[in-house]
């Protein structure tokens, strides 16, 4: 990665600028329209999530967002939900950084798995991820309920 990219931890006033990440990454993924979390939503929800962000000439053009999990597997996991790197910034290692400052993260907090999805289209993740030595796996399907889902069937 270039040394004119700084990594840093996240902080409550990069709220605005990863959400529109969150949503250029959605409009990448074709799924804008499924994107309704909102800054005051993040600020509510804060100690739910941790991130990285990735600065060039004083601006945000990258970042990774996570946070831990419990699988009854291997127990405690770090769960990778969105890395997302500005078209103009890719090509410079900046998500393989961002990759190593999670793992450093799961590391130091002794988890036994970093988990993430990748969309099957995605062949420049899912190129970098195979030279990382990543377990892609395609048997496992993602079953999802949306807030609506929920209090259907919550409240049958």
């Amino acid at each position: 990665m270039n040394s004119k990219y700084t990594i840093r931890k996240g902080t409550e006033d990069d709220f605005s600028e990863v959400l529109t990440m969150i949503k250029e990454l959605a409009v990448f993924e074709k799924a804008l329209d499924k994107v309704t979390n909102s800054v005051e939503q993040m600020q509510a929800e804060k100690e739910f999530f941790e991130f990285f962000v990735v600065e060039y000439k004083g601006k945000i053009v990258a970042m990774a967002l996570f946070y831990f999990a419990y699988y009854t597997w291997v127990g405690k996991s770090l769960y990778l939900d969105d890395l997302y790197v500005k078209e103009p910034h890719r090509g410079y290692g900046i998500g393989q950084e961002l990759l190593k400052r999670i793992f450093n993260v799961a590391k130091e907090n002794n988890c036994s798995r970093v988990r993430w999805q990748v969309l099957d289209w995605n062949e420049p993740a899912i190129q970098l991820y195979n030279k990382l030595g990543a377990n892609l796996d395609s048997e496992w399907i993602n079953c999802d309920f949306d807030k609506q889902g929920i209090y259907n069937i919550a409240t049958v």
